[in-house]
């Protein structure tokens, strides 16, 4: 069942996690859109001083706060683009199923029903055997923490609109890429060490034998701006290119783009630690019947402006 997107929904949008990588290019893709947009992080940014914004550490605030910052707001969407890449298993608890738990008891309490999208992650469906696509009808199996607690998050969305306790939907997206990544995601580590070599300089890298799907994070919020007014409640969309890169060749590429000669990067040994498995492909097709929606950014393009961005 879709909604019809005439149908716009009314209301601020709230984006849990405004300040990072994923929630400040969804808070712009709204923003763009024509809606008031509302920022909720743990500490404000430079780039998220254009828009309303409220500093809540979301995991550790109560339901009953929650529920009272987004109803004083007359919040219609709540995006949740928290979490993130936490060291110890606890800190993706917290950061992945406890703020999950806290927010969608306070969406519940109140009286309007806002939409709730949850960004999820394509390794809630843990490791694939290589050459698979990955659509929504796969079996969620994860193995690494990251992974366990992401699909603990997103799990209980499902679960509480399949209850009719929220309207919610979940976007399961891959590895994003494109402006503003994350310095602790493996991009944006690249990105931060190229920063620093210098002409005739090597940088000497790990990269791991894999191959996995990855989307610009502008094309990630636009699925999201989408989900906002489409999809029936409990709805599981993958996000992704459908493609399916080496990491060598995305680190070429990045190294191509940023105008440094072939050779720069020298690949060392090593085991390259992941938070999900060596192979990722989306398969999209479900998120194009239904949300009307398909990445248009290409990966060199992608990178470039993730390189350009850092300026």
């Amino acid at each position: 069942m879709q909604t019809s997107r005439d149908a716009r929904r009314t209301g601020t949008v709230a984006v849990l996690g405004a300040t990072g990588s994923i929630g400040r290019q969804v808070s712009a893709a709204f923003a763009r859109a024509g809606h008031e947009v509302l920022g909720v992080a743990r500490r404000p940014a430079p780039h998220a001083a254009g828009l309303p914004f409220v500093p809540l550490d979301l995991a550790s605030a109560a339901p009953g706060e929650i529920t009272e910052l987004l109803a004083s707001h007359d919040v219609g969407v709540v995006v949740n683009a928290t979490g993130g890449w936490a060291v110890t298993e606890e800190a993706m608890h917290q950061a992945h199923v406890t703020l999950v738990d806290r927010a969608l008891a306070a969406v519940a309490a109140l009286p309007k029903r806002p939409r709730f999208v949850q960004v999820g992650s394509i390794h809630e469906y843990g490791f694939v055997p290589p050459g698979t696509s990955i659509d929504e009808s796969v079996a969620p199996d994860p193995s690494t923490p990251y992974a366990r607690t992401k699909l603990a998050g997103s799990t209980a969305v499902l679960e509480a609109a399949r209850a009719g306790d929220v309207d919610g939907v979940v976007l399961r997206a891959v590895n994003v890429c494109g402006p503003h990544p994350s310095q602790a995601s493996f991009l944006g580590t690249v990105l931060h060490r190229l920063r620093g070599v210098a002409p005739g300089e090597r940088l000497q890298l790990m990269i791991a034998d894999a191959a996995r799907d990855y989307i610009d994070v502008r094309d990630v919020a636009s699925a999201v701006l989408r989900a906002a007014d489409a999809a029936a409640p409990g709805t599981v969309f993958n996000i992704g290119r459908g493609e399916t890169p080496t990491m060598r060749e995305l680190v070429t590429t990045l190294v191509e783009v940023a105008g440094f000669p072939p050779g720069t990067v020298e690949e060392t040994g090593g085991a390259v630690e992941s938070k999900g498995g060596g192979w990722t492909k989306a398969d999209i097709r479900y998120a194009e019947r239904v949300l009307g929606w398909r990445p248009v950014i290409g990966l060199r393009d992608s990178l470039r402006d993730m390189w350009e961005a850092a300026d």
